[in-house]
């Protein structure tokens, strides 16, 4: 009877367990969801503010004491309330999804602005601001990829299952620093979780302008040639026009 009732337990036990393994991606899936909608709602309320027809729909830019207050600012105060709360009270459950999501939805105002955390200006509808979708693409894809089940780091410490997966996130990383340098920074973090694209990015051509085209291309006359042929304008425009279809086009720069 002892016998049975070990069995019993252990078997109750590992059924929790499976089923605590089954629900952990809900909260990565609530905040996947949560970044991805807020970006979409965002960049379809800017846009309709930017076209003048949001003024019929009550919105407008946010100004206090005549002071413009970017959406990044909300998703900051969100990302560190979320954070306080995640910590301070580590919620399980339902609770843990909603604060999950409420994250999410800081991630996503602030990174929709994250040209502007790099440029220090205000430059969501210049050219520049495309970096801001390129950006939430790469933060899409990793979350997408956790909520897929992807792990960087497998096995039980200290094994050699252990030591294997480290030596090649080692190496990924190595290749993704690598595509950041030759001026691929989406490939670099693409790579993170997919090495095969961190592997491709790294052993093509860097992209003129980069640091890797700087410092390594000016004793290579034919190679930097090649790159620039590789990435060229009708290359940026490709990626251009898929930029623009998803957050809208850069206004066109005010005369000086």
């Amino acid at each position: 009877m002892r016998a049975g009732a070990d069995s019993a337990g252990l078997l109750a036990a590992s059924g929790s367990a499976a089923r605590a393994s089954a629900a952990s991606p809900r909260p990565v899936a609530w905040m996947f969801l949560a970044i991805l909608i807020t970006f979409l709602i965002t960049r379809t309320v800017t846009r309709l503010i930017r076209s003048g027809r949001g003024g019929r729909a009550g919105l407008g830019n946010v100004k206090i004491a005549g002071t413009h207050i970017h959406h990044q600012v909300f998703g900051i105060v969100i990302i560190i309330g979320a954070g306080i709360v995640l910590v301070s009270e580590q919620p399980h459950a339902a609770g843990l999804d909603a604060a999950a999501a409420v994250f999410g939805v800081g991630v996503g105002l602030t990174v929709d602005e994250f040209a502007l955390w790099l440029q220090l200006e205000d430059v969501y509808w210049a050219t520049e601001g495309r970096k801001s979708v390129d950006a939430i693409f790469c933060v899409l894809v990793i979350t997408g990829a956790l909520l897929g089940g992807a792990s960087f780091v497998t096995g039980r410490a200290g094994t050699m299952a252990w030591w294997w997966s480290v030596a090649v996130l080692a190496a990924e990383s190595g290749l993704c620093v690598t595509c950041v340098l030759k001026g691929k920074v989406t490939t670099g973090v693409i790579g993170i979780v997919f090495g095969f694209a961190a592997l491709a990015g790294a052993v093509r051509l860097a992209k003129p302008g980069s640091w890797w085209a700087a410092h390594r291309y000016p004793s290579r006359p034919r190679r930097a040639a090649r790159a620039a042929r590789r990435f060229d304008e009708r290359y940026q425009a490709r990626w251009n026009r898929v930029r623009d279809l998803i957050a809208g086009a850069p206004s066109e720069p005010r005369p000086r």
